[in-house]
Order: structure tokens, then C-alpha cells, then sequence
């Protein structure tokens, strides 16, 4: 078990066209996430008596003669790993390939169902053909996101998480092996669909970008405000619904930038194409960023 986000230990499967064993050509590259066992100073305390006694007269003066000697039930165990600190390494090995290819790489995340896969097709659409592209798609299972991503001419490769909740580094390190880098380009990481966990986990990406249906409750922003505090934009989509829905949108872009003043907010429908060309400026602008910044440094 993660003992960062208490996600299971499982195997993760790599999907993509190179994506293969040398030895088992039919096979999926498979690795086992989080096998490094963490441990920590913890506190051990002896059970409680069983049966604890009745409510009722004298049972407060019966528990407050339940005692615990601390200094028998402590146990040390020496720190061994620190699975972030692990996994921050990785991430800065991830985003200084990145920063060596100019790539612009983004991470996507947002709870089921937010419409992030539809939104990346028609994103992949509009810029294929202007800007270098490639994606590494993550879910527990199947490989439905990467085909669907595959159909648009853009190379993908699926990590299957198993039990494992959200991707991290060393994941998208193994995925990296198999995908052709676009270099001056962008590449999209599609996250588990997870509002918790993924905001913990650096994948080396250059920003988080979270994407917000407006057929989830406005109070989303404050109910998990690590994702929101770690994202640099937020997405707000599905916006063509909103006249058959009981949102708020400004209350909702109202919360998110209590939890983060500094968010960027763009408000769009993949369906109806609301918002899109703002998020393909903001993008392309990122880009341009990248390549700046590469420039400057070799």
C-alpha cells in the first residue's frame, strides 16, 4: 500500500504501440508501483478494555481511569524513505527533460466525469498540424481514453494504475521510454480522475490544470482546496449546460480563487466551442514560454 495516499499496491501497465516486452511481444510493459516500503516514527497505544464500560452513571469516572503509559507503547522505527521526496526527485529528472526539449507539459486533472477527454480531442484537433503534440493518458483500467486519443492522429500511451489512485513520476518516467517527445510542443498528461491525491504528486509538468464541470456543486473548489491551490489554470467546462443547470458559476470561480487569488479562470464548452479559442491562446503562449526559456539556457 502507498503510504502517501493509502492507494494499493497493484501492477501498472504501460499501453502504446512500442509499449511492449522484447521478450513477450503481445504483452504490455508492467511494473509494480510503490513497492518501497516507508516507515516511520509511529505511536502505538495498547487496545482499549473490552468491553468499555456503560454509558450511564459513573461511566465518565470509569474512562477517566483508562490510563495509557506512553512511554511503554511508543515504538521508533527508523525512517527509512520518503516516498515524495522520491517521487520529487523523479519529477525534477522528468521536468528537466522537458525544459531540454522545450516541451510544454501539462498536467489534467479533475474529478470523473469533468469531460477531460472530450476536451483534450477537441484540443488536439484544433492544434495538430501547429505544434508538436503527444499524450500519456492514465486510469485504473482499459485503454478506451488512449484509442479515442489515437483516432486523432496523435501518439499515446495508456498507463493503467490498477488500484493505485492518481500517476506519479516514476510512471510517467516509464511512459517517457515509450513516447515520442514532441519537441517544441506539448504534451498532455491525463491524470486518474481523482480531485485528492494527484494535487501531491509533481510529475515534472509545468503546470496543473484543473478542469471543473459546471454539473459538479460551486463549493467543489473549497471542499478539495489542494487541487485548486496547486493548479495554475482552471477550466470551467461544460459551460453550454449552464442554462439548464441550478450553477453559479461566479460563486463557483469565487471559491476557487479564495482557496487560489493567483488562478487563472477560463470559462468554455468542447461541445459548443465556447472558451476554446481562449484556451488554445493560453496554451500556445505557454508554449512560446517554453521555448523562451530553452533558448536562454543552452
Amino acid at each position: 500500500m502507498c503510504t502517501t495516499c493509502g492507494c494499493g499496491t497493484d501492477q501498472v501497465l504501460i499501453r502504446g504501440k512500442t509499449a511492449r516486452h522484447p521478450n513477450k511481444p503481445n504483452e504490455p510493459l508492467h511494473f509494480r508501483a510503490h513497492e518501497r516500503v516507508v516507515q516511520t516514527e509511529v505511536q502505538v497505544r495498547p487496545p482499549l478494555p473490552n468491553p468499555l464500560p456503560h454509558a450511564g452513571e459513573g461511566a465518565n469516572e470509569s474512562l477517566r481511569e483508562i490510563n495509557f503509559d506512553r512511554s511503554e507503547a511508543k515504538r521508533i522505527v527508523k525512517l527509512e524513505q520518503d516516498i515524495l521526496a522520491k517521487n520529487n526527485s523523479l519529477a525534477h529528472s522528468n521536468r528537466k527533460r522537458f525544459a531540454e526539449s522545450a516541451i510544454l507539459a501539462l498536467n489534467l486533472v479533475s474529478s470523473p466525469g469533468s469531460g477531460k477527454t472530450t476536451l483534450l480531442v477537441h484540443t488536439l484537433q484544433a492544434l495538430k498540424g501547429k505544434l508538436p503534440l503527444a499524450v500519456i493518458e492514465g486510469d485504473q483500467q482499459t485503454d478506451f481514453d488512449a484509442e479515442r486519443i489515437r483516432a486523432t492522429g496523435v501518439e499515446a500511451i495508456q498507463i493503467n494504475t490498477g488500484k493505485g489512485c492518481h500517476l506519479d513520476a516514476l510512471m510517467v518516467e516509464h511512459a517517457l521510454q515509450q513516447l515520442p517527445l514532441p519537441q517544441d510542443g506539448v504534451l498532455f498528461i491525463e491524470n486518474v480522475g481523482n480531485l485528492v491525491c494527484p494535487a501531491a504528486f509533481d510529475l515534472g509538468e509545468a503546470a496543473k490544470v484543473v478542469v471543473f464541470s459546471v454539473t459538479e456543486g460551486e463549493d467543489k473548489p473549497l471542499k478539495y482546496p489542494d487541487m485548486f491551490r496547486a493548479a495554475r489554470l482552471m477550466l470551467l467546462s461544460k459551460c453550454d449546460l449552464l442554462p439548464h443547470l441550478d450553477f453559479d458559476a461566479d460563486l463557483a470561480i469565487a471559491y476557487a480563487r479564495r482557496v487560489n487569488p493567483q488562478l487563472q479562470v477560463i470559462r468554455l464548452s468542447a461541445t459548443s466551442g465556447t472558451g476554446m479559442a481562449e484556451w488554445l491562446e493560453w496554451i500556445t503562449t505557454a508554449c512560446r514560454a517554453e521555448r523562451v526559456a530553452a533558448a536562454q539556457t543552452a
